[in-house]
């Protein structure tokens, strides 16, 4: 005779296994590295001091 199975327990797998795929793709789609965002945020701060010290003085 089978061993009786947990439909509920199964049902709440496959969810949680549905709910990981997705957060997989999601990550891979729209997520970036510390190190990346470090490197944008740098460059943007460069690119902002390199307008700020091209700025004429009105007097």
């Amino acid at each position: 005779m089978a061993e009786p199975v947990n439909l509920n327990r199964f049902r709440k797998a496959k969810a949680r296994a549905a709910k990981k795929a997705r957060a997989d793709t999601n990550a891979a789609k729209f997520g970036r590295s510390k190190a990346d965002k470090q490197r944008e945020e740098s460059k943007i701060s460069k690119l902002k001091q390199h307008l700020d010290q091209h700025k004429r003085e009105d007097t």
